[in-house]
């Protein structure tokens, strides 16, 4: 895809990526009930780069013509993004709901004010501000009936998973910026590099996979359509929507995550808990309302 595509094919392309990312959720647990998840996690993203490998290559791309430097600036994109990120997230999913790891994930742009403020001393907005405290009184309401057993640890394991997107986002940056390399090497490389890693930590620790016809078929499709046509759909819509219009977008996941956990996983959300994720939506978007002119690039699972 290199077109720039209409304003209403970008939408469409947002849509679809948001649909097929609040599924990956469902998808993970589902893996996790017959694999360990660092192997379910280091199949789907290693499996996801050789997917994209042949368009890099038929793109004209030289993979032998990268740098050393920018070599090791992917493998460290790769180690946070995938390694640590997704590895620490799918981790985390095996003791938390599809919803509530979901829920969780769409707090990042909070972490990210955090560390704008802390390092790079960028003062915050009174609208972002007001974001926040709407996002955090939503958070409140979500836990407020409690933690169940080993929901806490999970908690840990996604807050984890945070740093790691956050630092993905701060190296990924640079490279972006400055046009070191094309966004489909600087997709598929990371992924290959992390992926690949997982499966290293993976095999002693969990054994070789032994998975059925029908998990395979759930790796597969995480891999394929999860991984690789999701992030082609994200990217080329980028060239046309705002940031502010596609993390609005991907805001809404962890609601259309709740209605397949519910229709798939039979997990159930109270009254208190669905009005709490409206909440934070809401204020996670008021956090994110002042980097609308910005580049849009945010992790997905």
């Amino acid at each position: 895809m290199t077109e720039k595509p209409s304003r209403f094919l970008a939408l469409v392309e947002s849509v679809l990526a948001t649909l097929i990312w609040a599924s990956s959720f469902v998808l993970v647990k589902l893996g996790l009930e017959h694999s360990g998840p660092f192997t379910v996690a280091g199949l789907r993203y290693f499996l996801g780069a050789l997917f994209l490998l042949p368009f890099v290559i038929r793109n004209g791309n030289s993979i032998n013509s990268l740098p050393p430097r920018l070599w090791f600036r992917l493998f460290l994109i790769g180690l946070s993004a995938y390694t640590i990120g997704n590895g620490a997230l799918f981790w985390g999913l095996t003791y938390l709901s599809a919803t509530t790891a979901a829920f969780l994930l769409s707090l990042s742009p909070i972490l990210i004010l955090a560390m704008g403020v802390l390092w790079l001393k960028e003062i915050p907005t009174r609208l972002q501000v007001a974001g926040l405290i709407v996002t955090l009184a939503g958070s409140v309401l979500f836990f407020e009936s409690g933690l169940n057993q080993g929901e806490l640890l999970g908690i840990g394991m996604v807050m984890i998973a945070l740093i790691g997107f956050t630092s993905f986002g701060i190296l990924g940056r640079e490279v972006a910026r400055d046009q070191q390399t094309d966004t489909l090497t600087l997709t598929t490389i990371p992924l290959a590099l992390g992926g690949g890693l997982l499966l290293v930590v993976a095999f002693p620790l969990e054994g070789l996979p032994g998975f059925s016809m029908v998990v395979w078929g759930i790796v597969l499709w995480l891999a394929l359509i999860n991984t690789a046509l999701a992030y082609i759909l994200y990217n080329h819509s980028l060239q046309v929507l705002t940031a502010l219009e596609m993390n609005v977008l991907l805001n809404l996941s962890p609601l259309v995550t709740a209605g397949l956990a519910w229709f798939i996983l039979g997990e159930r959300l109270g009254v208190a808990q669905a009005v709490a994720m409206v909440i934070v939506i809401v204020g996670v978007i008021l956090v994110q309302w002042k980097k609308q002119s910005h580049s849009c690039k945010r992790i997905r699972i």
